[in-house]
């Protein structure tokens, strides 16, 4: 057992990747590969606005708001998200999430670790 301190984990900047736009997105990794076979837990942050593309994961992915508001969308429908609400994506489906316009949101991010991301380029 261990304990992970987030102030310990500096922040990758994935704002020039080429699935997100409008605005700064970083992550921490808190818990994957070495540690465990199981999941991949991360600290995501979109800054005002900005958001990712159209994407598919091969696993499940469950987000967890931890601050602002956010959306989480399908082709279907885009639903709000602020802190404490929970999304569960399906593996396969189509989807995007980020920060609203004029709005930070973070979320952690729970997928496999072997999952992986199809960026949808027809959106």
């Amino acid at each position: 057992m261990h304990v992970v301190n987030k102030n310990q984990i500096e922040p990758e900047d994935a704002s020039n990747a080429p699935l997100f736009y409008g605005g700064k997105v970083t992550r921490q990794p808190l818990v994957g590969n070495p540690d465990t076979e199981q999941y991949s837990f991360a600290w995501v942050k979109f800054y005002n606005g900005a958001k990712n593309h159209f994407h598919t994961h091969t696993s499940d992915q469950i987000l967890f708001a931890t601050h602002g508001v956010g959306i989480v969308a399908n082709r279907q429908e885009e639903i709000q998200m602020q802190e404490g609400d929970t999304a569960f994506i399906p593996a396969g489906e189509i989807h995007w999430h980020g920060a609203a316009d004029g709005s930070d949101f973070f979320h952690i991010s729970l997928t496999r670790p072997d999952s992986q991301t199809e960026m949808i380029k027809d959106n």
